[in-house]
């Protein structure tokens, strides 16, 4: 079932986190620190929202490299979910292209810290962690024939690298919704 992102108020601190990447070892949020631009993105490999931009977001983190520190990460249960296992969502970064961590969120905490509610679901920082962005990659869609460019991202990025307001004009991101494990689910 589609779900919209909460939209998070703009200027929220970013959440800590210390999480278990599917490359081996762990991640967390100091380990971003800086950096001008962070980005943190709610993925699964499983969604067809999320697969049908997946190789744009390959591209978009190639073309930004050192500029900008990121992060995707799958909270899906992956017992009901097995599509969304290390073992498949490290087959789904060799084949999208990803050269940034993949973390594992089993327990959902970092998930229902960032108010996460679908795959994909991106955040933005500043260097200052304060949320700048939050919303679409772009206005593709499985289905439709937009093509897939990640300029809504794009441009919130391109803005803070270039020391400039990110536009407070944002649009929801679209796709499959968060699959939390009983009683997990935000209220």
């Amino acid at each position: 079932m589609a779900a919209n992102s909460f939209m998070v108020p703009l200027g929220s601190p970013a959440p800590d986190f210390h999480l278990t990447a599917i490359q081996g070892g762990s991640v967390s949020l100091a380990d971003l620190k800086d950096s001008p631009a962070i980005l943190v993105a709610f993925l699964s490999n499983h969604c067809p929202y999320v697969r049908h931009i997946e190789q744009g977001l390959g591209v978009l983190a190639t073309d930004y490299g050192a500029r900008l520190s990121m992060v995707a990460i799958c909270s899906n249960d992956s017992v009901n979910y097995p599509d969304d296992d290390p073992t498949h969502l490290a087959e789904q970064a060799k084949r999208a292209g990803f050269t940034f961590p993949y973390l594992l969120d089993d327990t959902q905490e970092t998930a229902r810290a960032y108010r996460a509610a679908c795959t994909p679901d991106f955040f933005l920082y500043d260097a200052a962690f304060r949320l700048a962005y939050r919303g679409e990659f772009d206005d593709a869609r499985p289905g439709n024939s937009v093509p897939v460019t990640g300029s809504a991202l794009r441009a919130a990025i391109d803005a803070l690298l270039a020391g400039e307001p990110v536009s407070e004009e944002q649009n929801p991101s679209l796709g499959c919704g968060i699959k939390w494990k009983p009683g997990n689910a935000p209220v």
